[in-house]
């Protein structure tokens, strides 16, 4: 079963671009581990604050063991609100089906 992680994360507006450069190395690491579909980081384009958080992942297991090796951020910037969650996929299909 596929797994995806998306949500959001507040940050002071002031360093959330040094926030999304700490996560780069993960992003990068994580695009080509096994059973990675998906990883990113990214600002938002309407809220100072916030940054967008999106993983998609072939199973559970893929999941975990990336975690398990992951490394940490490259600069620990305290998250204000952290609003992420991890949902099970059952059913995939085209975006306007």
């Amino acid at each position: 079963m596929n797994v995806i992680v998306a949500g959001k994360v507040y940050v002071d507006p002031a360093v959330r671009d040094r926030f999304v450069a700490a996560h780069r190395e993960i992003v990068e690491r994580g695009r080509e581990y096994p059973g990675c579909l998906e990883l990113s980081v990214s600002p938002d384009s309407v809220e100072p604050g916030r940054v967008n958080i999106y993983e998609y992942w072939d199973s559970h297991d893929s999941l975990d063991a990336f975690r398990a090796i992951a490394p940490a951020p490259a600069e620990r910037i305290e998250m204000l609100d952290m609003q992420v969650l991890k949902h099970d996929v059952s059913n995939t299909r085209g975006p306007f089906d």
